[in-house]
Formats: structure tokens, C-alpha cells, sequence
């Protein structure tokens, strides 16, 4: 397992927390995989949109992960460890204890998910402030991210939770405080969630504007007061408990965190593309758009000035890439649509069945039954007049609207296996029209977007990835490791144990080229007809509402 023959190998620990899961992998120099482990973590929803979480019961799951993927090294050869998580919001107290964020006062259950749209009367408040701060969200600010949460806290939970609170950490930065007892955030979590300027630090004004005028008086500590960009070396590294904890040795560089997106993103987009026949070739990285699919999914795009995209988050500065702004769209519910559709579907049984008597995913066995079923024509074809429109849980980018609806128009009365897979595909279509939408905004706006970089676990999907190349029009790239989201979680480790000079470096250097997927390009008419009818949806669900709301 060494790096090479003239030195002992240098290892790298990633630690990615999802939505359902922590993941962690030993990465080698060359960004190699070496060892990956995962352990399911718990999740409450205790009434309708309220999603919650632990992070005692998180980070205990961060151990056995770690634990297991150093198993049989020399662990003194473990140089740094990365973090990366989803932006879901974590409570503590002042003595860092956990404080419930749940009407039950369970104090076990101290975590907000990123997905949870409690707070929609509050960011509804916020967004009628128009203030300055929300031209960097796309002029709109999301129920997801972190202000409204907190408003809510406040107005909810005062006495059981806002006014005890000591702690409001995003949950990347608490991992990466609770490895080495530093405070400090990382630049990523604060500029993409919580409206901090990369150039001018909070913004005092808006606090006030939006009720949350406490945090301006004692100068943020709450929320953080002490900002290092994605990759730096915190404190003296890993403290002696978390080492125990770990299974790693006291001091191992730990580096300042990412969300787990940015993490896929870093781990995708600096890939060495030579020699695949890619027009991104001879092109500058600002070319390649990310995008890390999973639950939901997120498009990063980065730029080298700041550009203003109306419905897409950001541009942030050096929130990915130091010295690059981003820009950031994405799906709310993509991987867990495609689960809702098709464990709705009442042939799903039978599907759960045959998949299983073959030892199959359900995905596997509905890609190989599309193509029994298509005969002679492309598989893409057979969604001819059925057509979904995939915002079951509202429009992130680039419509920006939590109240859009899914649609669905051309079912039948059959309700058979060749039903189900047709609504799959369709969903899967959907959900890539979705992805072109946000394409067309961000280019309206000034990005040339020329490849796709995708990755997450949607990205190990055939049929997933061959419909955002035809449907987009280009080409996509997977890398040679999937697990892309942890190989940027252990450059972020790389970076800190002082391995690599920059992020620059040490992204060409991990990040490699697997599998190039070329667009069908003689379907392009048959996706542009279709494309029309996707905006054609919306176009009509909005027209239904204004009936409905009208006298």
C-alpha cells in the first residue's frame, strides 16, 4: 500500500456525513482509495418537514468508520484528516452539551437537517426584506439554509433552546470541533449558508433587520467569529480524546471542513482530462460544471469574477476553490424522488422480487428492463407522452419558488412492471431537464459551461448519467474513484498536513479521469421537443394556481 518506493506512504483520512449515512476512506497520494467503510446514522421526523438528527450519535458513527478504514496501517503514516457534511444546523450550549430542537424537548435530537422546511414563514419574513445580503443567495434565500432555522429557534424554542444556546455550529464545523477543540468555521459553511462576506466579514444590518440582533452583541460567537478557508490546519490537530476516538495519534493535521457537496466538487473538477478527446481540454477549469448528485443535488460552477445568477446561490468567494467565486444550483429531491416514485409504484413488489431473485439493485434490474422493452427504438424514446416535472419538494434553481409542486401527465389505468420502469425513466429525465434549466441560467448570466463533472451516488447509475449527456448536450466525466466526495474530503486532509503547496495542487493530483460518457447526439431533437413540453409544466401549474387564487 506505500505511496511510492523511495518513502513510507502518506495516508489521508475522509470523512463524509450524508443524509442517511457516514462515510469514511483512506486515500493514498495519487488519490487512490484504499480502504472505505460506512455506518447508518439515525434520523427523526417528528411532524411533517421537521427532520432531525443527533450529533452524539454522528460523531460516535465517525469513529467506527475511521476505526475501521485504518484498520492494518501503521496509522503514524495518517498525515490529515478532512472532513466534509451536510449543512444541517447543530445546537449546543455553552458548556458544548446538546440542546433538543424539537417541541418533545428531546435534547438527544439537536440537529435541524438541511433538508427540514420548518422555517417558511420566517424566510418568507426574510427574503420581503430584499436586503443586500440576499443578492449573494440568487436574490432569494432558501427555507435550507441557516438564518431562517434560527429565527425559528428563537421564536419557537426560546426558553428550551435559543436562550441556552452557546453553540450554533454548520455540521461540518462541528466535526472538525470536535476533532481538535477549535471554534473557528470554515469559509465554505458560513459564505453558502449564513450570508458571511468572504471580503467583508458579518453583515450587522441584516441581523438587526431580521430579528437576530443578538448575535451582532456579542460579536458572534455564537455563529462564529474566526474564519479560515476550506483545507487550512486547525490548532494542533487532532486533541488526545478525539485521537482515542478515532483510532488515529494525537496531532494528525485536521483541516477546515466543506459541505458535503463542495467536497464532491473539489473532488471532480480539477481532474487532469488529457488525452479523452474533451473540448474542456484546452479549456480553463471555469468550463467544467460539477455536479454531485445524491439525496438531492447541487451544480457547482466557478468563475474567476463574480457572477450574479438569478436563482442560484452565491457567487462566493473561495467557498470551493481559493480564488474562484462559485456559483451553486440545485435540485431539492432527486435520489429521494427516484425512491418515492418507484416505492409508490404499485408494481413495486413484484420489481423488489425479481431484482432480488436475480441479486440486483431495483435500479440495476429497471435499466435492464427498459432496455428489453424499448426494441428498437433508443430507451430515451419510450417517455414519449409521459412527462414529469420533478419539484416534489419546491424549486430550488433556478425558479427559487418552495411552492411549486411534482407533475406528472400521460398515466394510464395499467399499473405493471413496464409501467414502473417508464415513470423511472421519465423521473430520471425530469430531473436532467432540471439540471439544463440551471445550465441555461447560469449561462445567461456569463458561465460557458462545456462538461459535466458528476458525482454521488446517482452517479453510479447508467441510465442517470447517459440522460444528463443527452439531454444537456455534453459530454460527462466520472472519475476513476467514485467515491469522489471523499477523495475531496481527504484533500482537504492532504492540504493541511502540508503534503501539497495549494487545494490547486493537491485537486490535479487526486482527481483523475474514470469514464467519459459522449451524448447521443442524433436524439437531440427528440429532448429538445421534450425539453418544451418540461417548461411547459411549470408554465401551467402556475396558471392552475392563479385560477385557484383567483375570485
Amino acid at each position: 500500500m506505500s505511496g511510492g518506493d523511495q518513502e513510507p506512504g502518506r495516508y489521508y483520512v475522509g470523512v463524509d456525513v450524508g443524509t442517511g449515512s457516514v462515510r469514511a476512506a483512506l486515500v493514498d497520494q495519487r488519490g487512490v482509495l484504499l480502504a472505505f467503510a460506512d455506518q447508518p446514522i439515525n434520523k427523526w421526523e417528528p411532524q411533517f418537514s421537521h427532520h432531525e438528527q443527533s450529533s452524539e450519535d454522528i460523531w460516535a458513527a465517525c469513529c467506527v468508520v475511521t476505526k475501521k478504514v485504518v484498520q492494518g496501517i501503521d496509522v503514524n503514516q495518517v498525515r490529515g484528516l478532512g472532513f466534509d457534511a451536510t449543512c444541517s444546523l447543530v445546537v449546543l450550549d455553552k458548556q458544548f452539551h446538546p440542546l433538543p430542537v424539537n417541541l418533545e424537548g428531546d435534547s438527544r435530537r439537536n440537529i435541524i437537517m438541511w433538508l427540514d422546511h420548518r422555517a417558511v414563514s420566517q424566510v418568507h419574513r426574510i427574503n420581503e426584506t430584499q436586503h443586500s445580503v440576499l443578492q449573494y443567495v440568487g436574490g432569494v434565500m432558501s427555507v435550507e439554509m441557516q438564518a431562517p432555522k434560527l429565527l425559528w429557534l428563537k421564536e419557537n424554542l426560546r426558553e428550551t433552546c435559543w436562550d441556552k444556546a452557546g453553540h450554533f455550529f454548520d455540521l461540518p464545523d462541528f466535526l472538525s470541533w470536535k476533532a481538535t477543540g477549535v471554534t473557528a468555521r470554515s469559509l465554505c459553511s458560513l459564505v453558502c449558508k449564513w450570508t458571511y462576506s468572504a471580503e467583508k466579514g458579518w453583515d450587522d444590518s441584516f441581523w438587526k433587520t431580521i430579528g437576530l440582533e443578538d448575535f451582532v452583541a456579542d460579536n458572534y460567537s455564537k455563529i462564529g467569529n474566526q474564519v479560515l478557508p476550506p483545507g487550512a490546519s486547525l490548532g494542533n490537530g487532532l486533541t488526545p480524546e478525539a485521537a482515542k476516538d478515532l483510532g488515529l495519534p494525537a496531532g494528525v493535521a485536521v483541516a477546515a471542513s466543506l459541505i458535503d457537496a463542495h467536497a464532491g466538487g473539489l473532488g471532480v473538477i480539477g481532474a487532469d482530462v488529457r488525452g479523452h478527446g474533451l473540448s474542456c481540454e484546452g479549456q480553463p477549469v471555469t468550463s467544467r460544471l460539477a455536479v454531485i448528485c445524491g439525496t438531492s443535488s447541487c451544480h457547482m460552477g466557478i468563475s474567476r469574477d463574480p457572477i450574479f445568477v438569478p436563482g442560484v446561490w452565491g457567487p462566493y468567494f473561495s467557498a470551493m476553490v481559493p480564488g474562484f467565486w462559485l456559483n451553486e444550483g440545485g435540485q431539492s429531491v432527486t435520489g429521494k424522488l427516484i425512491d418515492h416514485m418507484v416505492q409508490g409504484h404499485a408494481a413495486f413488489p413484484e420489481l423488489q422480487a425479481k431484482a432480488a431473485a436475480r441479486c440486483q439493485s431495483v435500479y440495476a434490474y429497471l435499466n435492464s428492463h427498459l432496455d428489453l422493452i424499448k426494441k428498437a427504438q433508443p430507451v430515451g424514446f419510450l417517455t414519449v407522452d409521459l412527462h414529469v416535472w420533478p419539484d416534489f419538494h419546491g424549486n430550488r434553481s433556478p425558479l427559487a419558488d418552495l411552492t411549486l409542486k411534482g407533475m406528472v401527465t400521460g398515466l394510464k389505468l395499467s399499473q405493471d412492471l413496464d409501467d414502473l420502469a417508464i415513470l423511472y425513466l421519465a423521473t430520471v429525465q425530469a430531473i436532467a431537464f432540471g439540471t439544463r434549466l440551471i445550465i441555461e441560467a447560469m449561462e445567461a448570466a456569463g458561465h460557458s459551461v462545456s462538461t459535466l463533472f458528476l458525482c454521488g451516488g446517482l452517479s453510479k447509475n447508467p441510465l442517470f448519467v447517459q440522460m444528463h449527456a443527452d439531454i444537456t448536450g455534453m459530454p460527462v466525466i466520472l472519475s476513476q474513484e467514485v467515491e469522489s466526495v471523499l477523495v475531496g474530503a481527504a484533500i482537504l486532509g492532504a492540504c493541511a498536513s502540508g503534503d501539497f503547496a495549494s487545494v490547486q495542487e493537491a485537486m490535479a493530483k487526486m482527481s483523475k479521469v474514470g469514464k467519459v460518457v459522449f451524448p447521443r447526439l442524433e436524439d437531440k431533437r427528440y429532448y429538445d421537443k421534450k425539453y418544451k413540453v418540461f417548461l411547459k409544466l411549470v408554465e401551467h401549474q402556475k396558471e392552475y394556481a392563479a385560477i385557484m387564487k383567483g375570485d
